[in-house]
C-alpha cells in the first residue's frame, strides 16, 4: 500500500510492505495501513493509522485490517473536537480522549474476536497513529497508540529516538504544549506532567480498563523537520543498524521530498537479519 498528498506545511508519504520471510513463506502481510482525511480547508485532520497483527497466528492481517478501521471511525466521528483541542493545545484532554477512542477500538477488536470464536489474544493487533491538522498555522503533530515501533524526527540532518517510554515518569517534560512554556536546547516546548486526574472525555463513553500501556506524544514541528511514524519492522533496524539511519537521513534530507516511488524504494532497503513487514508514514514540514 502506498499514499501520499501535500496538505498546508506539511507533505505525506505512506507505505506498507510485506517483509521478505512473508514473501518467502507466502503469507500475507499482517500490517496494515490507513490514511484518511476528515473535515475540508483548515478545519480537516488527517488520520495516518497502521496495525500489526499477532505473529504466527492465523487471521493476523485481518485483525489488524480491523484495528485500523475501528480507529478510522473513531476518530472520524470525532474529529471537530480532535481540531479544536490540537489548535488549543489542551493536552489533557488530547490525552484522555485518544486513551479512550484507542481502548474502544481495541476493545471492538476483542468483541470481534469473541463473536469468530477465536482467541483475543492472537485475534489481537499493535496500533500506531499520527494526526495532522491541516491548517497552516498549527504546527502541532500527535502520536498515540498501542504495541512496539518507533517514532522519529529527522532533524539538521540528525535522527532523534522521541518514542514515548511506556512507563512514564510523573514530572518528567513531555514535549508539545506548555503554560507557562519552557524549552529545551533545541527549542521545544515542554510542559510538567504532574499525574492530575483529567475529567472524563468528551469523545466517548468510558470503554473497558485498558489492557495495553497506551503511547502519546504531541511535539511542535520545525521548517525542515521530518517525523517518521513506523511499525517494528523498520523501526528495530533503524535502531540496531547506523548505516540505515544514514542512508535514509541522507535521502531524506534533501531540499524535496522523496516521490511516492522514491519513497517505497527508501522504505524496502533490505538490512541482514530484518524481514519483517515494514510499515512507515513520514511527514515533510515546508
Amino acid at each position: 500500500m502506498l499514499d501520499g498528498a501535500r496538505y498546508g506545511a506539511c507533505t505525506v508519504r505512506a507505505v506498507s510492505v510485506r517483509g521478505d520471510s512473508a514473501r518467502y513463506r507466502g503469507e500475507p502481510r499482517r500490517d496494515s495501513l490507513l490514511t484518511a482525511r476528515f473535515g475540508t480547508g483548515e478545519q480537516a485532520l488527517l488520520l495516518v493509522a497502521m496495525a500489526t497483527g499477532a505473529r504466527a497466528t492465523p487471521g493476523a492481517h485481518r485483525a489488524a485490517a480491523e484495528a485500523c478501521h475501528w480507529i478510522g471511525r473513531a476518530v472520524g466521528r470525532s474529529h471537530a473536537r480532535l481540531v479544536e483541542d490540537i489548535r488549543a493545545g489542551r493536552r489533557g484532554d488530547l490525552k484522555s480522549g485518544l486513551h479512550r477512542l484507542t481502548d474502544r477500538s481495541l476493545g471492538k477488536l476483542r468483541a470481534s474476536a469473541a463473536e469468530q470464536g477465536v482467541d483475543p489474544e492472537e485475534y489481537a493487533a499493535g496500533l500506531r497513529c499520527l494526526l495532522l491538522p491541516a491548517d497552516p498555522e498549527c504546527r502541532t503533530r500527535v502520536f498515540f497508540g498501542v504495541g512496539p515501533g518507533g517514532l522519529f524526527r529527522l532533524r539538521d540532518g540528525e535522527w532523534q529516538d522521541i518514542e514515548p517510554q511506556v512507563a512514564e515518569i510523573k514530572g518528567e517534560p513531555v514535549v508539545g504544549f506548555g503554560s507557562p512554556p519552557s524549552e529545551t536546547p533545541d527549542g521545544d516546548r515542554l510542559t510538567m506532567d504532574l499525574g492530575i486526574p483529567t475529567p472524563p472525555s468528551p469523545y466517548e463513553p468510558a470503554p473497558e480498563p485498558p489492557r495495553e500501556p497506551f503511547r502519546f506524544r504531541t511535539s511542535v514541528a520545525r521548517p525542515g523537520d521530518t517525523l517518521l511514524v513506523c511499525s517494528a519492522g523498520l523501526a528495530e533496524p533503524l535502531r540496531g543498524e547506523p548505516e540505515l539511519g544514514e542512508y535514509l537521513a541522507e535521502r531524506w534530507s534533501r531540499p524535496e521530498p522523496p516521490g511516492l516511488a522514491a519513497f517505497l524504494a527508501d522504505s524496502q532497503v533490505r538490512v541482514k537479519g530484518y524481514a519483517d513487514d515494514r510499515t512507515a508514514a513520514a511527514v515533510w514540514e515546508a
